[in-house]
């Protein structure tokens, strides 16, 4: 089931014993573990009906213990296994020959018989359960079983807007992308970064630029999309400035973050070039980016032909390892930035080595 599915029929007050909720982002497992747990008793049913396990103290038999109980004053009992990545014999344990002990795993059996009156919610971050054991076989059968994927980084701009519209909120392009480039895609951090624009913006309202500087503490005017543009610009000034910006402030601006973001930057101008359609839909497809934003990479592409974009990731490599400590003679990562930013403006007059 997808998480609106099983949203729609909890609103509906439509119950499963067994929810298995597993995946690389927990944001979902825990808004979904989150609602059950505030929604399906009320106040007065919840001091007696329900318990909240921790999958590093405990094994599945005491969890499965507590779920053969019936329910006092209350139609359920709600059990919230939390970090049942961690809860042992959990999964069906392999004989040396590689066979599955199916008799010896208490969940699967629980699975084949369970108490209608209880609903148990295991959490399990970061990891999913082998569909191939028994365990994963009987849980797509006799269970919620909901996987929790993680986004890829091209899709969190749509799923900012897509999160704000759902709230009352729009967001142009600038800021999202911003926002996206800055916070990554762990959606908890995003949902909780968006919590705080949310909270000094009444909806309906358009979310800016400024609000995210004003708010977030992300500069308006000193991030990379700006240090981006001033170097498609050959705009040595400003460049130069936000490096020194990035350089004072090195918690705020990781050196290894701003690779990162130059790599896939200069990667995507370098796949434009290959590119015989140039048709704004087409490129925006395939460099991953919203059409908007086009012209800007058309821009770059004038400034930095595939030869020049060459030498730029030679030197992007060179200050990855000089900023690991290889060759580094510098005293500390304010010094690499403003030495790397300088070379990059100037990089067709810098002889570059292959380094190995």
């Amino acid at each position: 089931m997808t998480y609106k599915e099983i949203i729609s029929e909890l609103e509906k007050k439509i119950y499963h014993p067994v929810y298995f909720l597993c995946g690389d982002e927990p944001y979902y497992i825990d808004l979904l573990s989150q609602y059950i747990e505030k929604n399906v008793l009320d106040e007065g049913e919840r001091e007696f009906n329900q318990m909240v396990f921790y999958g590093r103290d405990q094994n599945i038999a005491s969890v499965l213990d507590a779920a053969y109980r019936f329910p006092m004053m209350s139609s359920y009992q709600v059990i919230i296994v939390k970090e049942a990545q961690d809860l042992r014999d959990l999964l069906p344990k392999e004989t040396g020959s590689g066979e599955i002990k199916v008799d010896k795993n208490l969940l699967v059996s629980y699975l084949d018989n369970p108490m209608k009156s209880t609903i148990i919610v295991f959490c399990y971050k970061y990891k999913k359960v082998d569909m191939r054991t028994s365990l994963g076989k009987k849980l797509s059968k006799k269970a919620v079983l909901f996987e929790s994927k993680k986004i890829w980084d091209d899709k969190i701009p749509g799923w900012i807007e897509d999160y704000l519209k759902s709230k009352n909120y729009i967001i142009g392009h600038k800021a999202v992308a911003l926002l996206a480039e800055y916070l990554g895609n762990d959606l908890s951090k995003i949902a909780n970064e968006l919590g705080k624009l949310m909270i000094n913006l009444s909806p309906p309202a358009e979310i800016t630029v400024s609000d995210i500087e004003r708010n977030i503490g992300i500069s308006k005017d000193f991030n990379i999309f700006e240090l981006q543009d001033a170097l498609a610009t050959r705009n040595m000034a400003k460049s130069v400035q936000i490096a020194e910006y990035f350089a004072s402030n090195p918690k705020e601006n990781p050196f290894v973050v701003c690779m990162m973001s130059l790599y896939n930057y200069f990667s995507k101008i370098m796949l434009l070039h290959s590119l015989r359609d140039r048709s704004r839909n087409n490129v925006a497809a395939r460099l991953g980016v919203n059409p908007y934003f086009v012209p800007d990479y058309e821009k770059a592409a004038k400034t930095f032909s595939p030869a020049t974009l060459e030498k730029v990731f030679h030197l992007l490599r060179e200050y990855d390892l000089k900023s690991k400590g290889v060759d580094n003679t510098m005293a500390d990562e304010s010094e690499i930035y403003r030495e790397f930013v300088l070379r990059l403006i100037y990089i067709d007059r810098v002889k570059t080595e292959t380094i190995y």
